[in-house]
C-alpha cells in the first residue's frame, strides 16, 4: 500500500493563547514540540520508508516536520510551497477567537471560521501582521497574497498543488509526509474524501496527531486511521 501522512502542525504559540494565525510566522510552542517529537515516534513504529515530505512556508510546520524527521533519524533534503500555508484569517488574523465570538455573535462566528465559502473581511494592505508573514513568503508576488481566505479559496490552492506536485509522486509508489495546518489539510481531505460543502464545517484535525491514508495503485483509498487513537478524529467520508 502507498501512504500518504499528513500531520497538522504540533500546538503553536498563538494556539495557546486561542488567536487566529492564518499566515502569521509564530514558533511551536513547547507543547507544540512535543506533539511533533511524539508524532515522529508514532510513525517510527510504522517501519516505512518515507520518500519525499512537503511543508509550507509557515514555520510552525517547518519546524514540525525537521522533529519528525530528526526523530526519524532522516536527513532528506524536504520541500516548501506556499499553497499549502494556513487558511488567511483576513482581518481575524491575530484576534483572540472567545473575545471575537462575543463581538460578532455565535453564528456569525461560526461562518467565519467554518463555513465552505465564507471569508472574514479582508485585511488591511497596512496591517502591522504583513511583516510577521514570514521570510519565505517574501518571495511570493504581492498580487497574490490573500487579504482574506475561505476555506473554499484555500481549497483552490491546495487542491491543484497536490494535483500537480504530490500525486504524480504517489502514482510512483513513493511514500509521502506532509506537515501543514489545520485549514490547509482541511481542505486536501475534502477532496480526497469527497467531503460535501455542508459537511466540512465539522471535520477537525487535530494538532500533532499522524493521519495515515492507504492508496492502492490506482490511488484509491483503502484505509486511514490516526496513529494516536487517544486524539483521533471522526473522519467524513463521501458525505
Amino acid at each position: 500500500m502507498i501512504k500518504l501522512i499528513l500531520v497538522r502542525h504540533g500546538q503553536s504559540i498563538w494556539n495557546a493563547e486561542n488567536r487566529f494565525t492564518g499566515w502569521v510566522d509564530v514558533d511551536l510552542s513547547e507543547k507544540g514540540k512535543k506533539e511533533a517529537k511524539k508524532s515522529g515516534e508514532l510513525i517510527r513504529e510504522l517501519n516505512i520508508n518515507i520518500d519525499i515530505s512537503y511543508t509550507s512556508y509557515l514555520k510552525r510546520a517547518i519546524e514540525t516536520l525537521t522533529i519528525i524527521l530528526k526523530t526519524l533519524n532522516l536527513s532528506m533534503k524536504f520541500n516548501t510551497s506556499w499553497k499549502i500555508n494556513e487558511r488567511n484569517y483576513g482581518s481575524l488574523t491575530g484576534l483572540n477567537k472567545e473575545e471575537t465570538k462575543k463581538k460578532l455573535g455565535e453564528e456569525q462566528f461560526k461562518r467565519y471560521r467554518r463555513s465552505w465559502d465564507v471569508a472574514p473581511p479582508p485585511m488591511a494592505e497596512d496591517s502591522q501582521y504583513f511583516e510577521n508573514f514570514g521570510p519565505l513568503n517574501s518571495g511570493i508576488q504581492k498580487n497574490k497574497i490573500p487579504l482574506t481566505e475561505s476555506l473554499k479559496n484555500t481549497y483552490e490552492r491546495v487542491v491543484p498543488f497536490y494535483d500537480l506536485e504530490i500525486k504524480k509522486n504517489l502514482k510512483n509508489g513513493k511514500n509521502i509526509l506532509i506537515s501543514a495546518h489545520g485549514n490547509s489539510l482541511r481542505a486536501l481531505c475534502k477532496y480526497l474524501f469527497k467531503i460535501s460543502d455542508t459537511k466540512i464545517n465539522e471535520l477537525e484535525i487535530p494538532t500533532g496527531n499522524p493521519l495515515i491514508i492507504e492508496f492502492d495503485n490506482q490511488l484509491k483509498i483503502k484505509k486511514y486511521y490516526y496513529l494516536d487513537k487517544s486524539r483521533a478524529k471522526n473522519i467524513i467520508f463521501n458525505q
